[in-house]
């Protein structure tokens, strides 16, 4: 009887404990096709992509993810999900073919932007922007 209540016990703090821990303090995997993470920019990092990158960044992005990409924007607080790091080795390392698709389709509280940014090459300028941010 004694070590039915002790594990009784032990259950009731667990299920206590994880329903205090915020949803953001675990970052579900984000899959990527392959078709996507192989994919290779068509644009360079000059200056006509990287302006085209910030502006359309700004407008899009900026409320969640934050000006210097820390995911600190006004709006990230109100979100289920963790808004990431840009300027994180983690984030940087992915190829841009992966960050593109993660714009393009989307998941859960990211937005997709195939119809908000509907042409590639402005994605693809966002990519490149969002490398600046290291």
């Amino acid at each position: 009887m004694k070590r039915k209540v002790t594990l009784l016990i032990t259950g009731i703090i667990a299920i206590s404990f994880l329903a205090f821990v915020p949803k953001k303090a675990y970052q579900e995997p984000w899959p990527v096709p392959d078709a996507y993470k192989n994919k290779v920019n068509p644009l360079k990092g000059n200056a006509e992509s990287l302006t085209t990158g910030k502006t359309l960044y700004n407008q899009h992005c900026k409320s969640c993810h934050g000006t210097k990409g820390k995911g600190d924007g006004p709006k990230a607080s109100q979100l289920d999900t963790d808004c990431g790091d840009f300027t994180k080795a983690s984030f940087q390392s992915q190829t841009d073919g992966a960050l593109f698709y993660k714009t393009y389709a989307g998941r859960k509280d990211m937005p997709s932007y195939k119809t908000k940014i509907p042409d590639a090459n402005d994605i693809w300028a966002v990519v490149n922007y969002m490398r600046t941010l290291k």
